[in-house]
């Protein structure tokens, strides 16, 4: 397994897919990394603080998205 470290720079756009993937727009720096000795190879995903507010609200807008898009459910609350 190939393992990287991807240092996001910027986050520019998130969307969503008929899939049910969310599908996110950045800049990043990627390279090579060598799995430690022992541990199980991993890639790792580097951000700052900010940045991962920025990624908070983009998830959350996205899965209003997907809530917007389930079917309502037809028996509404009786009493």
């Amino acid at each position: 397994m190939k393992t990287h470290q991807i240092e996001i720079q910027k986050f520019k756009a998130a969307a969503n897919n008929i899939h049910g993937q969310v599908l996110f727009k950045v800049d990043a720096l990627v390279s090579h990394r060598e799995p430690l000795e022992g541990m199980e190879p991993s890639s790792m995903l580097v951000m700052t603080e900010q940045n991962a507010r920025v990624l908070m609200a983009l998830l959350k807008t996205q899965l209003a998205e997907f809530d917007a898009k389930k079917p309502k459910s037809r028996h509404g609350r009786h009493g």
